[in-house]
């Protein structure tokens, strides 16, 4: 399952510090566009097309929930923030940057205004060379050509120089010092798309609730009171064996790992649906379970207002949560925050996102990093 698209960029300077000018573009991008994965070395080469200084190029792996279109129209302007000015009349000249996007997942996109891959990049070593050293395992999609072959056959002389290795800004946020990151939230609260942007960026492994294939969860919403014990049962015995099996296979000491649930979200949501000695029961057992559960380096917890709540659940249009009401979702938020103040032995961050959109604003997920990196 893939939450992101990946595309590559190739980013350039012959105007004023060149390096400055990309460093900045490099930064620009992470933290109003895309989240900038990885950097390419930057590399010195002649200008192509035109008399004018020699050019720092460089590549970006970028991930971006944005179509491939507009990502482009938000990196030209990226490129009108960094002082590039175009001119209509000249189709190569020299500037303080130029950003293009070179490829888009494995994609080939023909639009007005886009071409990926980009058209003439197999002519162009200062494409290809950086290309190679963010994703060297690269394929051209209409060539079916890798890029060492690309590389080969470029037919390009002239001199493209390693001149130096700029960091990527994702490096200041370090969320694998915590290994095992747990991600909860309300229905809705968006725990499944941060668990799956953290995974992707970082390289780390994915642990996905199975909520769809609990048969108990669409009649529980048409009758709650008749399938709540055996609904929360369902959900305790599956988490379990999930989480028992998924984390055995890691190792605490080198992987890092999100889920975007903790079992602790079992007993939250029994002692909303269940009655006084349903729950006594049901507690009995996950007092059990969860003494053998690995506990998380870090449990982030992400609060939504119950309007905000109701607003996403629509958006997402799953059948069975339409008739979920308010009231439902207020015990919920309720319960868990209670839980967080009554017990210790989690490292508990709260987040209030009910105003900000970590999917499709970077400037909010870049936040939510750093929350993520003060908690040590």
């Amino acid at each position: 399952m893939r939450f992101q698209n990946k595309a590559i960029l190739s980013l350039g300077s012959n105007m004023g510090n060149r390096l400055e000018n990309l460093q900045w573009c490099i930064d620009y991008i992470n933290n109003h566009i895309a989240t900038v994965v990885k950097v390419s070395g930057i590399y010195e080469n002649p200008s192509v097309g035109f008399e004018g200084d020699d050019f720092y190029n460089c590549c970006l792996l970028v991930h971006t929930q944005k179509p491939a279109v507009q990502l482009l129209a938000e990196l030209l302007g990226a490129e009108l923030e960094g002082g590039r000015v175009r001119n209509p009349e000249e189709r190569y000249h020299s500037r303080t940057i130029d950003i293009d996007v070179i490829t888009f997942n494995n994609e080939i996109i023909a639009e007005p205004t886009l071409e990926v891959p980009h058209p003439r990049m197999q002519n162009r070593n200062f494409v290809l060379i950086p290309l190679r050293d963010v994703a060297p395992h690269w394929e051209h999609p209409k060539f079916k050509k890798n890029i060492n072959q690309l590389i080969t056959e470029s037919g390009d002389e002239s001199k493209c120089e390693f001149v130096v290795q700029l960091p990527s800004p994702i490096e200041q946020f370090n969320p694998k010092h915590h290994s095992y990151i747990a991600i909860e939230g309300n229905i809705g609260a968006g725990k499944t798309s941060l668990a799956g942007k953290l995974s992707e960026d970082f390289g780390g492994q994915i642990v996905l609730e199975r909520f769809a294939d609990n048969p108990f969860l669409p009649q529980f919403y048409k009758d709650p009171q008749r399938y709540a014990f055996s609904l929360e049962m369902s959900f305790l015995a599956d988490r379990y064996q999930q989480l028992s099996d998924d984390l055995l296979q890691v190792n605490p000491q080198t992987d890092f790992v999100v889920a975007d649930y903790h079992i602790i979200k079992s007993l939250i949501f029994s002692k909303v649906t269940l009655g006084e000695d349903e729950y006594t029961l049901y507690k009995k057992l996950f007092d059990i379970m969860y003494g053998e559960m690995r506990r998380p380096g870090l449990y982030v917890y992400l609060y939504q207002t119950t309007e905000t709540l109701l607003k996403h659940i629509k958006l997402r249009g799953r059948s069975y949560e339409q008739e979920i009401e308010a009231e439902y979702l207020d015990k919920i938020n309720q319960g868990y925050l209670d839980y967080i103040k009554t017990h210790t032995g989690l490292n508990v961050l709260v987040l209030d996102v009910s105003n900000r959109d970590f999917v499709h604003n970077q400037e909010d997920y870049v936040w939510v990093l750093e929350q993520v990196n003060l908690n040590r």
